[in-house]
This record gives structure tokens, sequence and C-alpha cells, in this order.
């Protein structure tokens, strides 16, 4: 089926920006968007991705929205307008990443028709699985698409790239950028383009939103953000996976350069109301690929909470 035409570079009429604070006063950027016709199913929240920013994935969002949901998001501590005062997105600790989530959840929740269920993508699925197995809240059914359960380190090694983070932070390089190209300056064709998505386009869209909001462009992580990332997923262990009693879809991609698919597929294995569903042929956000696996990814998660979030 055609997918409706959708103006990805504007606000969409309706849409609902507006500020909210953690409980340590740190101010978030949130939007919410009632469901299409005004009447919901239930309410879906989107966490998206290092880097990442509402307006990146407000087709994904419509889609959602056009399937009844009312659909809300964030920007994430450090990115869009919710950096405050955090230079280059650098984190010591994702704990507070997992304060801000579960504080927003609660909020979100006591403000929207059930049934609740959460997406997140790449970092986002890091800790919405962190969420679920140490703070798990009342919701019906979980999505995570290209999950950043492990950052995909190659042609470095796993336990090296591990092993190289840790003493960069010990010995005062925790705030050095990975690498030193500005972000901005990755256009189509670009690394980060194949990395990303193989529809230029979508990822030009991006760009788009870059010229009109500086602060949206992300920077290059640091070897303290790195190290953060590994401390984090070392508490997705198959005993605390086995305690997830929720209906969980994991949509993974099997070439995807940025996060690790058999770390993927390991998690998928230990949760135990999970599905699984690889994709092949597209990259790292399945969500702004092309039609044609992005349109079937979005079958496979609308298929998903049909079954579990009714």
């Amino acid at each position: 089926m055609t997918p409706a035409p959708f103006d990805r570079r504007a606000y969409p009429q309706g849409m609902r920006l507006r500020d909210w604070r953690t409980p340590d006063g740190w101010l978030h950027r949130r939007m919410d968007w009632l469901a299409e016709g005004g009447e919901a199913r239930g309410s879906l929240l989107f966490a998206g991705g290092r880097g990442d920013f509402v307006e990146k994935y407000l087709e994904a969002l419509a889609h959602w929205r056009r399937r009844g949901w009312s659909v809300s998001s964030f920007d994430w501590r450090g990115q869009g307008k919710s950096k405050g005062t955090i230079v280059g997105g650098h984190l010591d600790s994702f704990d507070i990443l997992l304060e801000d989530l579960a504080a927003l959840v609660e909020d979100w929740r006591a403000g929207g028709p059930g049934p609740h269920v959460i997406v997140g993508h790449s970092m986002g699925g890091h800790m919405l699985l962190r969420l679920l197995i140490e703070r798990p809240p009342p919701i019906a059914a979980a999505v995570l698409t290209a999950p950043m359960i492990e950052v995909n380190s190659g042609p470095i090694p796993p336990r090296a790239a591990r092993l190289i983070a840790a003493a960069a932070s010990r010995i005062g390089f925790a705030q050095r950028a990975l690498w030193g190209a500005p972000l901005a300056r990755a256009p189509a064709g670009s690394k980060r383009q194949q990395v990303l998505t193989n529809c230029l386009e979508r990822y030009e869209d991006e760009l788009s939103w870059w010229e009109r909001e500086g602060e949206f462009a992300p920077s290059p992580p640091t070897f303290g953000w790195l190290h953060a990332s590994y401390r984090s997923a070392r508490l997705f262990t198959r005993r605390r996976l086995a305690r997830v009693d929720l209906p969980i879809l994991l949509v993974g991609v099997e070439q995807d350069r940025l996060v690790s698919a058999d770390a993927i597929r390991r998690v998928a294995a230990a949760l135990p109301r999970a599905e699984l569903a690889m994709f092949d042929d597209c990259a790292h956000e399945i969500l702004r690929e092309r039609d044609g696996p992005r349109l079937a990814a979005f079958a496979r998660i609308d298929g998903f909470l049909e079954r579990h979030a009714a």
C-alpha cells in the first residue's frame, strides 16, 4: 500500500510542543499529538536514539497516529532542545537518562488513555530495556527498533573496544570526541548517511532540520559516553532479562554498523515473551529507510501491537 503523503519538513497541525521538567529540574522538550479523529485506541511514547530530536521521526509518529494512537515523544537530556549545560552530548553515566525516562513515563501514563505502549529506537531502546528491568512500568507492550544493546565496535573487537574506552576515560580523555569531524559536515553520500539509511531523501530531511535549528545537529560521542554505554550494557544479564514479563518486539538489522545484531539476538532469546524480526537490505534507522523495508517493519510492529495492546 502506498503511504499517505506527509511533509516531513513541516510541523503538522495539532502537534503540541511544550517544556517538561524532571524531578531534578532539567528542562526537556516534549511533544504530544492526539490521535486522529480525537478518540484514541491508546497512547504510544517514542524514545529516539543518541543525537535524535522529535522532528526527525515526525513521519513515524504520524503513521502511528493514523492508526489511532495518541503519540508522544521528547528530546533526551543533552540532545535537541533539551541540551541544557551538557557539552557535546557527553555523559559519564546512563543512570541519569534512566531517571529521566522513569519520570517521563510516569507523567505520560497519567495523562493519556490506555493501553500504553513504548517504542524505543537505538539508545532509546537501550534505555527502555533498562527501565523494563529496573523499574518496570505498567504498560501493555514495548517495541525496540535497532536497539543499542551494545555498540557495534567493528573492526575493533568488542573486548578491546571496552578496554580502550575505559582506559581513555581513566586517563582524562572522557570528554574527548571519538572522532573530530563535526557531524554537520555529513551530507548525503557520506559514511554517516550510509550507516544510518539508504533513503537519501529521508536522510536529507534531518539535514534540513539542522539548518533550521542549529542545536539539533549532534556532536560525536565521547570516550566517556562509550564507556558509560558499555557499563550500562552489563546490566543486560540473562538472569535480569528472564524476569521481564512483558510482550516485547525487537526489530533488528542484519548489517547494522552502529549496534550489535548478535547482542539483539542474545537479548531476544533471554526475554521470556519476546519476538524478534531481523531485516536485510537496510541500515540502522529502519523507520527512516526506503519504503520497502520501512513499511515491512511498520507492518510487523503494527501487527504486534494489535495482538498485545488491543
